[in-house]
């Protein structure tokens, strides 16, 4: 990655790989929160020459550290500086919506040096979708700055009424503070003196100032605040490194991308572009999470439940019950200049919301929250039955009313990604296999809830209602010549061909024939749709395949982690080791063995090819090292049946797996996987569930 990035609730840091924010830097770099660019420049110089990068580091993406020095200096034949005589650390962080950073200036030169350390800072405050480039509109304008000795403050009155404002402040004596935006400290230091300057950088809204605490006593909250994350996480140890670094990776990104919005914390969708609530991100990425943490899930769920459309919009794509695409608090989003407060174009976040309801109170018990979204579990039906089914059909589609919005609206929405196998692109309105699949398996579970609960009635209303959508599926979907299921219907109705992902993510929804499903799975690991390193996106030889696209060919982990949690439901463990061999072997090309959000779909070679700007972190990519798990064990817990399934198999270069502590109902759940020749033997060491274990293998209870 050229850039680095840090986070912690709504705000993050992103730089260059020094540390600085530059001009026209291609990833748009800069301090944001609420989609607004609150620091636009952050230039660090000594001497006012650019020092040289020895190390940046930012595995943890809640901390950076970036260690600098300084090139040789001379001026008419004098020694201004030795090279490399100065080391300059710069340690940053993010604590209560203010960045931190302590830059540590130790000599090195034999005897004593003075030199300065030059820093340049301004703020455009531009939206989100300026600085991508996406739109421009009416805005505000920068209302002047203010110095002081300590601090400098630069003022913005917004389009949309809103007092946005950068404060700068630092700890050591300045002797140059420019209303311009400049700072200069002078350094005189003996040999291996250090001197240590701290800023701190927060953004204003409307005049509400943060607290700003001491570097050390902030940092230690941050770290306070992990400790308790892993702490409150379900332990997993394996004899597998690279995957346990996997892991590891993805568990602290996970806890990095979360954000409150007063509901509950859940995952934002990735980093950098995209720090804002998602609907089918953050209801995927809360599902992934679910063995590990499945408080997320309940917070992802009020969230979407507090932004549940009411009213029919078209320039929001909004209709009643529907669940929201993408929320942004930008300057444009709140003129109603882009429809995005929220924007609702998403066909597939509705049933998400529902699967993901069903999932949660399976895995909690916590029919409680059934209760409390009663009204909005039946909106979101409505919105099924009503709305996503504009036609009559029985299936849901999608089609675009938005003028600023998105035209493809499941999870491929890139312009290209719906093709038939002659080249054509399919029109809309389009219903997509895998959304029928997603209403399946959130109607049937639902179905299953109540009838838990005695709501008789309405169980066996969904579950006709499901099975009736099954039978018309196999029917217009399946493609006997082929031996798969189509991608889609188009606008008339007719089979959009081509062989993609999207049908694999149906094996999660128990939709699928046994004959049917094993017939995917293996179609998913042949050798035109899995490149080596993970299930492709479209199948090799197809008219719109392109292993350099975004949706057309490329490898994307969180759409390999849906297919395995049905692979592992299943029981298909041949192929899902496969795709988990696959995924793993994958993340060793990529910085801290960290999945991206997506990569090149090229046969296995000596790397996995980048995908030029894929997000890293991003949620549902550092989700699934997390299903790994689950479908290594095989796990399907139903507490409200009072008992949790597993069908374990270790993949290939994995002989043991221990979880601890892993929340399921009341209690909690430990246990062991171990090879015991061709079978795995499943060894519970504790369970305070009070749940009946059931296994498919051998199991031995502790």
């Amino acid at each position: 990655m050229d850039y680095r990035v840090i986070k912690e609730n709504d705000v993050f840091l992103l730089t260059d790989e020094k540390g600085n924010i530059p001009e026209n830097h291609s990833y748009g770099a800069g301090l944001y929160t609420k989609d607004t660019r609150f620091l636009s420049k952050l230039d660090l110089r000594i001497n006012g020459e650019e020092p040289i990068l020895l190390n940046s580091e930012a595995q943890n993406a809640y901390m950076a550290s970036i260690l600098l020095t300084n090139p040789h200096m001379e001026k008419d034949g004098d020694l201004i500086l030795w090279r490399e005589s100065v080391e300059l650390e710069r340690k940053r962080f993010i604590a209560n919506d203010v960045v931190y950073e302590k830059i540590r200036a130790k000599n090195y030169f034999p005897k004593p040096v003075t030199f300065t350390v030059n820093l340049h800072f301004d703020c455009d405050f531009q939206d989100m979708f300026v600085v991508r480039g996406f739109q421009h509109g009416d805005v505000g304008k920068r209302t002047g700055q203010s110095v002081t000795d300590n601090e400098m403050r630069f003022h913005y009155e917004g389009a949309d009424e809103i007092q946005r404002t950068t404060l700068i402040s630092w700890d050591q004596t300045a002797q140059t503070v420019s209303d311009a935006g400049y700072l200069d400290f002078t350094c005189t230091l003996g040999h291996e003196e250090s001197q240590e300057i701290v800023l701190t950088i927060a953004p204003i809204l409307n005049g509400e100032e943060p607290t700003i605490l001491p570097f050390d006593v902030a940092l230690e909250q941050v770290k306070e605040s992990y400790r308790a994350w892993n702490e409150g996480v379900t332990k997993v140890k394996t004899d597998h490194p690279r995957l346990q670094r996997l892991l590891d990776q993805g568990i602290t990104d996970l806890r990095v991308l979360l954000t409150d919005l007063g509901y509950g914390s859940f995952p934002v969708a990735g980093l950098p572009w995209f720090a804002v609530p998602f609907g089918r991100d953050s209801l995927i990425a809360a599902l992934q999470m679910l063995p590990f943490q499945p408080e997320v899930a309940k917070g992802t769920i009020r969230t979407m439940a507090a932004y549940q459309g009411t009213k029919r919009d078209p320039w929001r794509d909004e209709e009643p019950g529907k669940i929201m695409h993408e929320l942004r608090s930008g300057e444009l989003a709140n003129t109603k200049q882009v429809p995005f407060s929220p924007y609702y174009g998403t066909i597939d976040a509705t049933p998400l919301y529902l699967m993901l309801i069903v999932e949660y109170v399976k895995w909690t018990g916590d029919t409680t929250l059934l209760e409390e979204l009663d009204s909005s579990i039946e909106a979101a039906l409505r919105w099924i039955d009503k709305f996503g089914d504009r036609d009559g059909d029985g299936f849901v589609e999608y089609y675009q009313e938005a003028a600023k919005g998105i035209a493809n609206q499941g999870w491929k929405d890139s312009g290209d990604s719906i093709v038939h196998r002659n080249g054509d692109y399919a029109k809309t309105p389009i219903a997509l296999a895998e959304v029928q699949g997603y209403v399946y398996q959130a109607k049937t579970g639902l179905a299953e809830l109540y009838e838990g609960l005695n709501r008789i009635d309405l169980a066996r209303k969904l579950s006709e209602e499901a099975q009736q959508l099954s039978e018309r599926f196999e029917q217009a979907f399946w493609m006997e010549d082929v031996g798969f299921y189509a991608i889609a219907l188009d606008q008339e109705k007719k089979q959009v061909g081509t062989i993609t992902s999207n049908p694999g993510h149906l094996l999660f929804s128990n939709m699928l024939s046994k004959e049917r499903a094993k017939q995917v799975s293996d179609q998913l690991v042949s050798n035109k749709l899995f490149s080596g390193y993970g299930i492709r996106t479209m199948a090799e030889g197809e008219a719109g395949y392109n292993p350099m696209s975004y949706h057309d060919g490329s490898v994307w982990p969180h759409d390999n982690s849906i297919i395995l949690l049905g692979m592992g439901r299943l029981g298909h463990h041949e192929q899902a080791n496969r795709v988990i061999n696959g995924l793993i072997d994958s993340a060793s090309s990529f910085e801290y063995d960290r999945l991206p959000e997506l990569f090149c779909g090229y046969e296995k070679g000596e790397r996995a090819v980048k995908y030029p700007v894929a997000c890293s972190p991003q949620a549902w990519a550092a989700g699934t090292p997390l299903v790994f798990i689950q479908t290594i064990l095989g796990l399907e817990p139903n507490v409200p049946k009072g008992k949790i399934f597993f069908s374990p198999s270790l993949p290939d270069g994995m002989k043991e797996l221990t979880v601890e502590n892993m929340k399921v109902g009341k209690g909690t759940i430990s246990l062991t996987l171990k090879k015991k020749g061709q079978q795995t033997q499943l060894d519970v060491m504790s369970n305070t569930t009070g749940l009946d274990v059931q296994c498919a293998s051998v199991i031995s209870q502790g």
